[in-house]
């Protein structure tokens, strides 16, 4: 009898952990009352990704001058190729794993309460927030330290310190994020079931899209256009990625939309519930 209390005691106590976290970061809240925006959750996860970022940047400003010069040393292979073979296995396992996880166990009928769906957007504005910093971070850190990195030094591998922080690190990783994002709205939030958004949509696929210019400018860089300009004919391509931010503006409107009602919903039960406790 003890046994049988004991274990299935425990999945009730690791519940309780789980609630008890998520209560702290916001993301579950007491439905009786109006939600709020998960603001522990955002700042957690800005704290999370300025300490990733702030480290990473730390490591190519300690290593790329004096074991990232020359691809076929054997620091080189001991400082960044094993870093980029870590770090790559780690972000093809969290996508071959996710989106499989998301998928086969989303809900047959993925229907939740008004009150907790307007949680569920303010926690997308809340992680959006969070992204909007990360990618200034990879704008400002990465990319432009990509482009000063391969105007003064011989480039020799496309496998150089700042492509591996930007092109197999920074990038793929947000779009594996995207991605999960993406299956998780679709398969959890009832106005995006039963239905693909487009604007997400082309949001998630402009890291996808640029993947082939990047050959091209690996390659083009390699052999003919040597200068690293911002305007060259070998980034052209490179342009989609940036396009797809325009997409960000009819996602907004859809969630603005969906809040919209489902605000004027909740403040109508909060009405009736006052006037039925009076």
């Amino acid at each position: 009898m003890n046994a049988v209390t004991k274990t299935q005691s425990a999945p009730v106590a690791q519940q309780g952990v789980m609630q008890r976290l998520m209560s702290f970061l916001g993301l579950v809240q007491d439905e009786s009352k109006p939600p709020r925006m998960p603001w522990m959750a955002a700042f957690i996860g800005v704290a999370l990704a300025a300490l990733l970022f702030g480290v990473y940047r730390w490591y190519q400003h300690a290593y790329s001058f004096t074991v990232g010069l020359d691809y076929f040393e054997q620091e080189f292979q001991t400082y960044w190729m094993r870093l980029f073979y870590i770090q790559m296995t780690i972000i093809t396992l969290i996508g071959a794993i996710g989106v499989p996880l998301l998928w086969f166990t989303r809900p047959a009928n993925p229907e939740m309460s008004p009150r907790r769906e307007l949680l569920v957007y303010y926690a997308i504005l809340a992680f959006a927030a969070v992204g909007s910093i990360i990618l200034v971070a990879i704008l400002g850190l990465y990319v432009e330290a990509d482009a000063a990195w391969h105007q003064v030094t011989v480039r020799d591998t496309d496998f150089t310190p700042t492509h591996i922080g930007l092109f197999y690190f920074a990038i793929p990783l947000a779009a594996v994020g995207a991605i999960l994002g993406f299956v998780l709205l679709h398969t959890r939030v009832p106005y995006f079931t039963n239905r693909v958004s487009m604007p997400m949509a082309l949001i998630v696929a402009a890291p996808v899209l640029i993947m082939p210019n990047l050959g091209l400018n690996e390659w083009g860089h390699t052999f003919f256009y040597a200068e690293e300009l911002f305007a060259a004919p070998v980034h052209w391509g490179f342009v989609f990625l940036g396009w797809s931010l325009f997409f960000l503006v009819p996602l907004g409107v859809q969630i603005f939309t969906n809040m919209a009602r489902l605000i004027a919903k909740t403040t109508a039960d909060y009405s009736d519930e006052g006037q039925t406790s009076a």
